[in-house]
């Protein structure tokens, strides 16, 4: 037996969402950043993609919520001081919310446009995905009030998410190359020895 195959692994399935989610909200955290800097005949088609992968992560969240309540997620290393298992908590707790609250932010505020109507969202292209209606149906004046509000709160979730992100990143790294702990080999697959 090697010392990885003692390395208290989350499941196949949380380690496929941890790292599908985070890849998709890097692309949409540059997607975001980078729409206002592409051609004007391209903007609309970036913007649109961005609204269909946050769709998308809402859909992985609720999954991911759903399957770590179906199966706990394995317990922190006993030697990681208790103020470490506390921040780390706190920390995974806080993302849990912004892959909800995020998306969410962002519905909210496609569906406050004053051109929602004229211009229906399409999930990828492939069907139309349904603004919230009472939103949608709220006296104009009023909801380009909520669209600049909902808008300016997606913005200021996203610097959260930055702040929170690179807590997330950094501790991972001080506990694996600093405290010598198997940090990343708990949410990255096993290797195959071959045999």
């Amino acid at each position: 037996m090697q010392e990885s195959d003692f390395v208290n692994r989350y499941s196949g399935v949380a380690m496929l969402l941890h790292w599908l989610i985070a890849v998709l909200i890097i692309v949409n955290v540059c997607l975001g950043i980078g729409h206002d800097y592409a051609p004007d005949d391209a903007q609309r088609r970036i913007i649109d993609l961005h609204k269909s992968i946050g769709i998308t992560v809402l859909g992985l969240a609720i999954m991911r919520l759903l399957w770590r309540m179906v199966r706990r997620p394995p317990d922190l290393p006993r030697e990681m001081p208790v103020w470490e298992k506390k921040s780390a908590h706190l920390v995974h707790i806080l993302l849990y919310c912004l892959i909800f609250l995020l998306p969410l932010s962002g519905w909210l505020h496609d569906s406050a446009w004053k051109d929602a109507a004229t211009h229906p969202m399409h999930l990828f292209g492939l069907f139309e995905w349904p603004r919230i209606g009472f939103i949608e149906h709220v006296e104009p004046r009023e909801r380009e009030r909520l669209h600049d509000q909902f808008g300016a709160l997606h913005t200021w979730l996203g610097y959260i998410l930055y702040v929170l992100f690179t807590a997330h990143v950094l501790g991972a790294l001080k506990h694996q190359f600093i405290d010598h702990q198997p940090e990343l080999q708990r949410m990255w697959p096993r290797r195959s020895t071959g045999r």
